[in-house]
């Protein structure tokens, strides 16, 4: 049973309990609070883990989140370890740095303490370190065979779901391809949501997670994956995100603001685990791979020229309209515009000679796979050729 989800967060939004609790998300427990993350060495426990690495960045260090981790887990008399060497967007390389740190000091659990770059490679070294191999063996679905070590999950941005998810997204260090590595035992045991982490953010880094998060609700939503639960989950999901992003980008000590962002962002996740992602993210991908674009920038950049070109499909169109009366183009644009990311691709310097390239790259994009509207090299260029 999922625990401590605040009802009152969600009240008036209309959604049944056992969406609110995470209930159809069988393999995560979910802990909400504010200063949760203080208490993670009690939630250790029932573990009986004696040996932890975490897995962080040096942002993380320098913020001073680790720090009362690192109390509670002393408290509690567990040894740990910690790799702060983490990079945005986690590369095979990446991943690799770190097995090699943790390999020879008998880990028995990892925490992921950071945004989706810090969490995926915590998944991606567990996959190292229980199963051995290479991440390129583990591209796609349910391809470890050993058991994997217990998982935390503690995310310090409003961005990715990574949390709720049992997908690792780790770039091959050479083609830049995003690899989307699946397996239901990668999945966090415990995902503690809390939101005082995300408060000391600087705006832009919760402009661009917050984005993320808001594109994973949308594109989720109308995925030829999607399920009557997913479709529930992306619909509170956006509900929370919609309601507070503009809250924090004015706000950004309002912790209930960064509570809606918080969970919308895992219920968002929550929605990927069954429906997985569509060409916004397949045409963003490219376009940080070639352009050093951050990610969220990218693909909110891309989203309003998805909307359009899925919503020729009258039933698409209709579940964007089941979310709001005014035009989500316009609603996502505005939403850049006050946190000043650039809405077109030519303020990024790329021209159209560029889109060749970034529509052969975006084709064979997982993601692209699961958009309810077929898109080809030919139908990315023409993405690209909105977009500029």
């Amino acid at each position: 049973m999922n625990e401590a989800i605040p009802d009152k967060i969600c009240e008036g939004l209309g959604f049944h309990k056992d969406y609110i609790e995470f209930s159809h998300l069988k393999n995560t427990n979910v802990h909400f609070g504010v200063n949760s993350s203080h208490s993670i060495g009690e939630h250790l426990k029932e573990f009986k883990s004696s040996k932890v690495l975490i897995v962080t960045d040096n942002g993380i260090l320098n913020a001073g989140h680790l720090e009362p981790v690192i109390h509670s887990l002393k408290s509690c008399d567990i040894s740990f370890e910690i790799y702060s060497s983490v990079k945005e967007n986690p590369t095979t390389d990446d991943v690799n740095d770190c097995a090699d740190f943790a390999k020879d000091k008998s880990i028995d659990l990892i925490i992921g303490l950071g945004g989706g770059s810090s969490l995926d490679t915590a998944k991606g070294v567990n996959f190292i370190l229980t199963n051995g191999g290479a991440m390129h063996d583990y591209k796609g679905v349910g391809k470890a065979t050993q058991e994997m070590l217990p998982f935390i999950a503690i995310p310090t941005t409003a961005g990715t779901g990574s949390e709720c998810q049992s997908f690792a997204i780790i770039s091959d260090s050479v083609t830049h391809e995003k690899m989307a590595c699946g397996d239901l035992k990668a999945a966090a045991k415990l995902a503690i949501l809390d939101p005082s982490l995300t408060a000391s953010q600087p705006n832009h880094i919760s402009a661009h997670t917050g984005i993320d998060a808001i594109s994973h609700a949308l594109e989720t939503l109308v995925t030829n994956k999607r399920s009557k639960h997913s479709m529930q989950y992306s619909k509170l999901a956006f509900a929370l995100l919609n309601r507070s992003f503009e809250k924090v980008i004015h706000e950004p000590k309002n912790i209930i603001a960064r509570s809606d962002m918080l969970l919308g962002a895992a219920y968002a996740g929550t929605a990927i685990e069954c429906s997985m992602l569509g060409a916004a993210h397949a045409s963003a991908n490219p376009l940080t791979a070639h352009f050093a674009i951050p990610h969220g920038a990218a693909v909110g950049l891309m989203l309003p020229h998805v909307i359009e070109y899925n919503s020729s499909i009258r039933e698409i169109h209709d579940l964007y309209r089941s979310l709001s009366e005014k035009c989500l183009s316009d609603r996502i644009i505005n939403f850049l515009n006050i946190s000043n990311i650039p809405t077109k691709l030519s303020d990024y310097g790329i021209k159209n000679d560029h889109f060749m390239e970034l529509a052969n790259e975006a084709a064979i994009q997982w993601t692209g796979n699961f958009n309810p509207r077929v898109t080809d090299v030919t139908d990315f260029i023409s993405l690209y050729e909105s977009a500029l």
